[in-house]
């Protein structure tokens, strides 16, 4: 049975809390599990961490924990009745002074008290991921005055965007800074930042994040028009991020639907090429909040962003609240699984004629040369402190699997992320130099993934203490 390479991201919710759920997610294949901190409460988030440490070590799995912050989700107040019918061309009025609980089929109040600055006449505001459409007609000093132009039902809280971006609230609330306090309590290996318009705001939570003693990776969710307006405006948030997360929600809103599938080959490819992470996002698997089966074009989604060598897959809703979690991940790996036996999916023409910018870098890339060049070879084991030797080489498409030796917890969960890396403890500070290959082979045949006669790739640096420092690399036969 071929070894999944593409991992898995699952959101923990109601649905998926308990030990049992839990055990059963890591079980059926979660490699990360997603704490959402728009929603649950901050002992919630404590509890699901505590169980997936506790769990994966039971099983000697390495699962990382990713903390999602909220970011400054634009939402209407709510209404009376808890939910309204808007219909077409009805007037609708969006209200920074209407009372937060009192909102009618007529007016509703919003979070956001700037609303009322970004807004012009004729703007199209999309509510609930575009499922109501406002177009504005007029724009006074506390008020949005609308019309409907797609009509159907609102409820409470829903978000807002406007068509083709431009709302101006910063990246980081009040609330994400007592997150990334209790992302730092929870250990969690990556904090993902949502709406991110510039490169600032991830290096603004960046600086948030070291400031609390936390190791976390950054992962900046791309979900803005203004993100993706060119290359130049992405690049610059890519650069200064650990990763991204094609964040298709309100990334599709904002940009419509249309040109979303494009935009998130270009966000694949970018962030591959500059040696970052990627995850794609939301809907996935959607029909499987109340199915136990997904559709074919949910099949055809994951399989499309496994051809495209993203990192990760998601679930949000799947696995969080809906009534299938642990299908839903069982369905996910199984798509993976089949995606990944096409042939195009270990054939790599990957940055050919570039030159590199370091060592590690240049040897990394050198060894997964030779991985898919040297038939007899069967593993490469990457001797590392950070992960980053290991996360370089699984951006290069090859059916041969990665293996990150690391003594450090934080590098174990870390490289549960990263596209084709499986971790392997290994502290090889502590073994005679000399003989550390070989303890390094034994590793895997001890596992039953090599046997006489195998060719394997070994990198390492000349001191095992320095991250970055990886300079050397052989090519071993099994004895």
């Amino acid at each position: 049975m071929p070894v999944r390479r593409t991992k898995i991201v699952a959101t923990l919710g109601p649905a998926s809390s308990s030990p049992e759920k839990i055990e059963q997610l890591i079980v059926a294949g979660m490699d990360v599990a997603r704490l959402n901190f728009s929603h649950g409460s901050a002992d919630d988030h404590r509890e699901r961490a505590r169980l997936v440490r506790e769990i994966a070590a039971k099983h000697g799995k390495y699962i990382a924990i990713m903390g999602d912050l909220q970011g400054p989700k634009i939402r209407i107040a709510r209404f009376t009745a808890q939910k309204v019918e808007l219909k077409e061309g009805q007037p609708f009025t969006l209200s920074n002074q209407h009372p937060s609980e009192a909102g009618t089929d007529k007016i509703v109040g919003i979070d956001y008290p700037s609303l009322v600055k970004d807004c012009h006449p004729g703007d199209e505001l999309l509510l609930d991921d575009g499922r109501v459409v406002l177009t504005v007609d007029t724009v006074e000093e506390h008020a949005v005055h609308t019309t409907v132009t797609v009509g159907g039902p609102l409820s409470n809280n829903k978000g807002i965007n406007r068509r083709g971006g431009g709302i101006s609230a910063p990246s980081l609330t009040d609330k994400d800074r007592d997150d990334i306090r209790l992302a730092a309590e929870l250990e969690v290996d990556y904090v993902a930042v949502s709406f991110p318009r510039y490169g600032s705001d991830i290096q603004e939570a960046r600086k948030l994040v070291q400031e609390t003693g936390s190791k976390a990776w950054i992962i900046a969710k791309i979900e803005r028009a203004e993100a993706v307006a060119d290359d130049h405006a992405l690049d610059a948030i890519i650069k200064v991020s650990d990763g991204v997360m094609v964040a298709r929600g309100d990334l599709g809103v904002e940009v419509g639907d249309a040109r979303l599938v494009g935009i998130q080959k270009r966000i694949i490819q970018h962030a591959r090429t500059r040696n970052k992470l990627v995850i794609t996002a939301t809907q996935m698997m959607e029909s499987m909040i109340a199915s136990p089966l997904p559709t074919r074009a949910e099949v055809s989604d994951v399989a499309n962003a496994v051809l495209d060598y993203t990192d990760a897959v998601m679930l949000s809703a799947e696995s969080a609240s809906g009534q299938y979690p642990v299908e839903a991940v069982t369905a996910m790996a199984r798509v993976c699984l089949g995606a990944e036996q096409e042939p195009t999916t270990t054939q790599s023409q990957h940055r050919m004629g570039e030159t590199f910018s370091r060592c590690d870098e240049t040897i990394a890339l050198s060894a997964m040369y030779a991985a898919n060049h040297f038939p007899g070879i069967k593993a490469i084991i990457s001797l590392t402190e950070s992960g980053h030797t290991p996360l370089i080489m699984s951006r290069i498409r090859s059916g041969v699997p990665i293996y990150c030796y690391t003594r450090h917890p934080v590098t174990q969960r870390r490289a549960a992320l990263f596209r084709g890396v499986y971790t392997v403890p290994f502290d090889a500070a502590k073994i005679d130099p000399s003989k550390v290959s070989d303890q390094a082979i034994d590793k895997l045949k001890e596992r039953g993934l090599l046997q006489k006669g195998d060719w394997i790739i070994l990198t390492k640096g000349d001191f095992y203490s320095n991250s970055g420092g990886t300079n050397g690399m052989k090519i071993l036969k099994v004895r």
